[in-house]
């Protein structure tokens, strides 16, 4: 199985690295947004670039925080949030990350009401750190409609936090922070980290297991992801990024979540019963990102808007969208990316593909659906002529056996994104 999934890893880390040839020449007609938009069926990604400190793994953009530098940018985001208002966008979903989006909470939540005095605001995930949690904040939180709450724990272990340079709560007060919030949203999250230089097994079992005891609504566990910078500079202080020892870390998900009763929400994502996810771009072929450093697809359309604090200020008081790259994805880059993203929420519906692309899903990923269910990664019955003819076909869903290759799949496709983000970080484009 491993050798499997390195061979579909290879292929998606091929077909990650086309996203990152990117026209900087962006025309601002590709997100005009006629009528149809009005459905609400494109998600609104909002980021928050700005951390009290700044782990050494994440890929994202974000810097250290300051106070007025932060309620300019809340302003900026308005601005932009106004231009997609301009062009049509209509957004009920709302994904707030970081960054730590709890950084300022007046700045948050009035940013949130006036969300909800231009949308029907349907349902808000929002990203946060355990340090932000306490009861004045949760009841904020509450108050401004968060439906689910997102907090990066990484480990409860203390030697490993620290090595992850997550030494501002340890594991004990980790717990106590959750046991704040639990019960108190509609999903409480919690996120992991897994294969990180160091960490073992061992430890990171037991962190499933006080996971389970809590009885906290989901956990999200991610793989390592580093850009090759980070990759080489965690290699330098720790120990070497092992890809080798990475299934060892996921068959215990399989084994103590998969295998007893939680739901696969997602393959990195398990849940006690029907949950909010993390991945929304399972659940919305479209979203748009705002914020320095962002990203969108939209209708085919892969964005990027700058990294740069400064630039997109400047962006934005100009009354330009502050997107620095898009890229226009094939057909068949774009049908790929699709069946990625169906395949981490376990599931394929041929009658959404039908929808997405006017045309049948046996024909336009034939090679590849043959291959998954070739392997066993997939099941669901071919009633190709049945399915031409427009009847109900069963979905394709992820097997057991499939779960790790996808998580190999959206790891090494994430990792070339973080790559994009480093380079764009490092000149600030």
């Amino acid at each position: 199985m491993e050798i499997l999934a390195s061979i579909i890893g290879a292929v998606t880390r091929r077909e990650g690295r086309k996203f990152l040839d990117l026209n900087p020449d962006f025309d601002e007609r590709v997100v005009d947004a006629p009528g149809d938009t009005d459905d609400g069926q494109t998600l609104l990604y909002v980021h928050i670039p700005f951390c009290r400190t700044l782990c050494p793994f994440c890929c994202f953009n974000r810097y250290l925080f300051k106070e007025d530098e932060t309620r300019q940018y809340f302003r900026h985001l308005k601005k932009e949030l106004d231009m997609y208002i301009g062009r049509g966008f209509r957004f009920s979903d709302i994904y707030f990350g970081g960054g730590t989006p709890t950084i300022l909470m007046d700045e948050l939540t009035d940013f949130i009401a006036y969300l909800r005095r231009n949308f029907d605001v349907r349902r808000i995930s929002l990203e946060t750190t355990a340090r932000e949690i306490n009861p004045p904040n949760i009841k904020l939180l509450k108050a401004a409609g968060v439906n689910r709450l997102s907090i990066g724990v990484q480990s409860f272990d203390d030697a490993t936090l620290k090595t992850m340079g997550r030494t501002f709560c340890s594991g004990e007060e980790l717990k106590e922070k959750l046991r704040l919030a639990q019960g108190e949203f509609e999903t409480l999250n919690i996120d992991f980290v897994f294969n990180f230089p160091g960490q073992s097994i061992e430890k990171f079992a037991e962190d499933v297991a006080i996971f389970k005891n809590m009885g906290i609504d989901q956990a999200t566990f991610y793989p390592l992801m580093a850009s090759p910078h980070k990759k080489n500079a965690l290699e330098r202080k720790f120990n070497t990024v092992d890809t080798a020892r990475e299934k060892k870390f996921y068959d215990i998900i399989l084994r103590e979540l998969f295998e007893d009763g939680y739901k696969a929400s997602t393959a990195w994502c398990f849940s006690r019963g029907e949950k909010m996810i993390d991945e929304y771009i399972v659940d919305f072929d479209d979203y748009i990102g705002i914020g320095a450093g962002s990203v969108s697809i939209f209708r085919g359309n892969f964005l990027i808007n700058t990294f740069s604090l400064a630039k997109y200020g400047q962006l934005i008081d100009s009354d330009r969208l502050p997107v620095v790259g898009w890229r226009r994805l094939s057909d068949r880059e774009y049908r790929r990316y699709y069946l990625l993203t169906k395949l981490t929420g376990m599931e394929i519906d041929p009658q959404k593909f039908q929808r997405r692309f006017h045309a049948d899903i046996h024909d336009k990923l034939r090679l590849e659906l043959t291959f998954l269910r070739l392997f066993g990664l997939v099941r669901g019955k071919d009633n190709f002529e049945v399915t031409r003819k427009g009847v109900h076909k069963d979905n394709f869903e992820v097997t057991r056996r499939g779960m790790y290759p996808v998580s190999v799949m959206m790891r090494e496709f994430f990792a070339a994104l973080n790559g994009l983000r480093e380079d764009y970080i490092e000149k600030q484009i």
